[in-house]
């Protein structure tokens, strides 16, 4: 594999976009223009798909994390010859504080060189590839010294405070030397080719103030309870995967990151679910704050419109789109030649039943947190979804983990209907004249009756993943999370053992099934969850820690973990694993937690 461990790259971010920066100093991955847009800088994808490398020309021993509370990345370079450090940021606007983050991001990145000590060579290569590297622009030198890459619909221009920058054919190459106590800085702003010019900022004062905001971001959200650390970062990784101008969550960063090196599961995950609604409006509730929770949801609201006969898509654009039909890219390697990429994602074409399960319950809680009368507009959306899980439950589905062969009954998928309709019936005081809680109330305790006599299977003696299938899977552990069965009855410890026994792949980690190839870190927290709720909070709290270690060093935790290897596999950083992180340790804060 001539590509970095996905656990080499952090993040960076602007609200509006990312980037993964390498260990060896390379930007290997940035859309500008937002998170779900082309790419400029491919290189996680395909060696040839574009980099920005800012690295020490000689070996070097590399320190790095996060200054506290942002994604403002500190990377310190030790070689012979002496140290330097390489911060990176995406600027934030300027003088943006509290929620204005990330609102008018500008698109630039920030790269600050600081000599330590001795004198230390450097070398820039910069090769922009547009349009996820189907192109390879024109470089040209300009009078004010930058260096301007124009290609398709995108414009880029690199500026520096160093030496003169000189542009090759289709990349710019540069070495310096930084003594100590020197500061060299460097931009690379990105605007449309038929819109207005990139903007230009002082690499050091933007990096200054964007340090600012994301720390003044931070200090207006709170957590009190266990594992401090870990859940404000996780938090702060969620702001960072948070489109700021809609409020969507995007699962991930990335696209087509495997989960299985050469395999072909290889998914966009640039979108925001709603199938992940309330676990996320919970996690933000706990380690961020009310309002980005309404945020989102407003979001969601907007995305889905009115209720038709047609299922509600389980995932939109981060703007609400709705239409994100995939295409696969056979000009990109893939990572570790893991084909297809795939931009885009045909599950918004399913059926998957438990969407309005998480979209009510997500109304459910805000009711519950805040007690506002439900706007009718809300209210008339939870009346629709309701009335649409009445008429629909029985019908089979593609499922929590998007399967594409075949519908099936999946338990979940049921579980989460009688979700719908029991948070519905809940919430009928608040619907007015059109909710029907005796129709809902009925169906909710037929689909009960329904989960309990079909998706327990006697010869594996536990819930399994579907109805008459004998195969486990670890979304039974949901069951008690949302509140469906208590966690210390028979039947659901039974289910909660045999996924820990048969699922488990060491190290804390479980397996959404028995051919999963590797631990999928949501459900290795739903685990930790599950024992909370049986009342073994010790041995929760060592799984939990378990985990804990699975995150790179700078604490980005991927989709899934190789058990073997402990590889990072999966697109990253996964919001549904920072959400896992966040709604585990409140449980063991607070068994009691809904």
């Amino acid at each position: 594999m001539d590509q970095p461990p996905i656990s080499d790259y952090a993040f960076l971010s602007d609200c509006r976009s990312g980037a993964l920066v390498g260990r060896d100093g390379s930007i290997d991955w940035w859309c500008p223009d937002r998170f779900d847009g082309a790419a400029v800088l491919g290189r996680v994808l395909d060696p040839a798909a574009g980099h920005w490398r800012l690295a020490p020309l000689a070996p070097s021993r590399v320190e790095r994390a996060y200054r506290p509370d942002t994604l403002v990345l500190r990377t310190v370079h030790h070689t012979p010859a002496g140290s330097v450090a390489v911060t990176d940021a995406l600027a934030a606007e300027s003088g943006a504080r509290g929620h204005e983050l990330g609102m008018n991001s500008p698109a630039v990145l920030l790269r600050v060189v600081e000599g330590l000590t001795g004198r230390v060579r450097m070398g820039l290569d910069l090769a922009p590839r547009p349009e996820h590297g189907l192109l390879t622009p024109y470089l040209h030198k300009q009078a004010d010294g930058t260096v301007l890459a124009a290609a398709g619909p995108a414009v880029l221009v690199l500026a520096g405070t160093g030496p003169a920058l000189r542009a090759d054919r289709d990349r710019v190459r540069q070495e310096f030397t930084v003594a100590a106590g020197e500061t060299v800085g460097f931009t690379l702003a990105y605007a449309p080719a038929y819109g207005g010019p990139p903007v230009r900022l002082d690499p050091v004062a933007a990096l200054t103030d964007t340090t600012r905001a994301w720390q003044a971001f931070r200090e207006s959200h709170h957590y009190e309870g266990e594992y401090v650390p870990q859940v404000r970062h996780s938090a702060v990784v969620l702001t960072g995967l948070t489109y700021a101008r809609s409020g969507a969550v995007a699962a991930a960063l990335t696209t087509s990151l495997p989960e299985r090196l050469g395999g072909d599961r290889n998914y966009d995950y640039r979108f925001s679910w709603l199938r992940d609604f309330a676990s996320t409006m919970r996690a933000l509730w706990v380690a961020a704050c009310p309002e980005e929770a309404s945020r989102l949801f407003a979001w969601a609201a907007r995305s889905i419109g009115r209720i038709g006969d047609a299922p509600v898509p389980v995932l939109f654009g981060l703007e609400g789109e709705r239409d994100l039909s995939e295409h696969d890219c056979p000009h990109l390697r893939g990572y570790a030649d893991s084909r297809p990429v795939r931009l885009g994602n045909d599950a918004w074409r399913q059926r998957q039943l438990d969407v309005p399960g998480e979209v009510i319950s997500a109304v459910w809680r805000l009711h519950e947190q805040l007690g506002d009368t439900l706007a009718d507009e809300l209210a008339e959306m939870v009346v629709g979804l309701a009335d649409q899980v009445a008429t629909t439950w029985r019908l089979p589905d593609r499922g929590m983990w998007e399967t594409r062969d075949a519908d099936r009954h999946y338990l979940s998928s049921k579980v989460l209907c009688w979700v719908a309709l029991n948070r519905a019936v809940a919430l009928a005081p608040q619907l007015g004249g059109r909710a029907d809680p005796g129709r809902w109330a009925a169906t909710r305790d037929e689909i009960r009756a329904m989960v309990l006599r079909e998706g327990w299977n006697e010869r594996v003696g536990a819930y399994t993943g579907a109805f008459g299938s004998p195969e486990l899977d670890a979304s039974a552990l949901l069951l008690p999370l949302v509140r469906f069965a208590d966690a210390t009855e028979p039947r659901m410890r039974a289910t909660i053992e045999a996924v820990e026994r048969e699922l488990g792949a060491g190290d804390g980690l479980v397996r959404r099934w028995s051919t999963d190839p590797a631990g999928f870190l949501l459900c290795s927290f739903w685990l930790v969850e599950c024992r909370v709720l049986t009342g073994e909070r010790d041995r929760a709290r060592r799984l939990f820690e378990r985990l804990l270690g699975h995150a790179n060093d700078v604490g980005l935790l991927p989709e899934q973990i190789d058990p073997g290897s402990g590889l990072h596999l999966g697109n990253t950083p996964q919001a549904l694993s920072h959400i896992g992180l966040v709604n585990a340790a409140w449980r063991l804060t607070d068994p009691t937690t809904s």
